[in-house]
């Protein structure tokens, strides 16, 4: 397991990302893959139980990457989980969240837990679409090496990370804080990652 992030948080009901790499055997070598299973869970009194599991499918891998796509499958200081690479190995990532990536990269470190497959189809809870399904969106667990939910964390590591997705040109920046201005949002499903969502 890389991490356990919230994909959604309501009294009752709850989405928990979970990004993790799994070691197989095939052939007496050793092969590394994974995946990330969005974990559903319902409360019950004071007791939470799994109800289902929904492992991601980040389709086939293309022929044609982009530029952009290449550079962050390349990049050492953008970490991905193994659905997020597949994500973006398949091409279905737009560049404006691939570039806004490498901006972010060149003054920071990325800990990226979800792109697109595995978050929940809808916003959680609502039946408002989520940007991270479109490829428009991604979660960043960790910041050059801190966990964003460790309260260890700077508070203005975080904040400076917030401020500078938004310059990258996120127009839906959510995380442990709330910023001043349209732009940024602050609950409880997102008090361990921040999010940056994208119109196209």
């Amino acid at each position: 397991m890389i991490d356990a992030q919230y994909g959604g948080l309501l009294a009752d009901t709850a989405s928990v990302l979970v990004p993790c790499r799994q070691h197989s055997i095939v052939d007496g070598k050793v092969v590394t893959g994974g995946t990330t299973v969005d974990v559903r869970l319902s409360r019950s009194g004071q007791a939470w139980r799994v109800t289902s599991m929904h492992p991601a499918r980040p389709g086939v891998a293309t022929t044609r990457l982009s530029a952009a796509a290449s550079q962050v499958l390349a990049s050492d200081r953008i970490i991905l989980p193994p659905a997020s690479a597949a994500d973006i190995r398949s091409g279905t990532i737009q560049d404006t969240v691939l570039t806004a990536m490498l901006t972010l990269a060149e003054d920071y470190q990325l800990g990226i837990s979800v792109i697109r497959s595995g978050h929940p189809l809808n916003v959680f809870g609502t039946s408002r679409p989520s940007d991270h399904p479109l490829g428009r969106a991604f979660d960043t667990w960790q910041i050059n090496g801190r966990a964003v939910v460790d309260p260890a964390t700077p508070r203005s590591l975080i904040t400076n990370y917030m401020r500078a997705t938004a310059t990258s040109g996120s127009h839906n920046v959510g995380g442990p804080y709330q910023l001043p201005g349209p732009t940024y949002f602050s609950d409880r499903t997102h008090h361990d990652h921040i999010h940056a969502g994208y119109r196209t």
